[in-house]
Formats: C-alpha cells, structure tokens, sequence
C-alpha cells in the first residue's frame, strides 16, 4: 500500500518547479518519488530493504492463471 508525504514549500519556488519540469516532459511528484527511492536505497539498511520487498510480495494479490478449455488447447 502507498502513502503519502506531504512537504511544505514555497508557492512561487512550486510554481516555477513545476513549469520548469514540465519543459522538460517531468513532474514535481515524479521527481519527489524518485528522490525518496533514493533515499531509501541510501539510509535503509540492505537487509531491512529485502524483508521489506518480501513482505511487500507476499501482500501483492496473485493474479490467476487463465483456465483454458483442454479443446482449445492446439487449435
């Protein structure tokens, strides 16, 4: 399950980012996911990031296996 982060920041300083990011085809949140990913992969310990991507895992919902009728199976 994602979260989310609010931070606070200037409203001229957001204003400029986010046209200035959209010129070059980006955006703020986009940006912001990949920095805190960064900061995770740099202030997590590896070990705890691996639990944590089991557990993340195992919470996923499996996706079925199609049931495919047995005729239709070498047509």
């Amino acid at each position: 399950m994602k979260k989310c982060i609010m931070v606070s920041y200037e409203e001229e300083k957001l204003l400029a980012l986010r046209m200035y990011a959209e010129q070059r085809g980006a955006s703020v949140e986009e940006e912001l996911a990949q920095a805190a990913e960064a900061m995770y992969q740099k202030i997590v310990p590896a070990n705890v990031r691996a639990f944590v991507d089991m557990k993340v895992e195992s919470q996923k919902p499996k996706k079925k296996a199609r049931d495919v009728p047995a005729s239709a199976v070498g047509d």
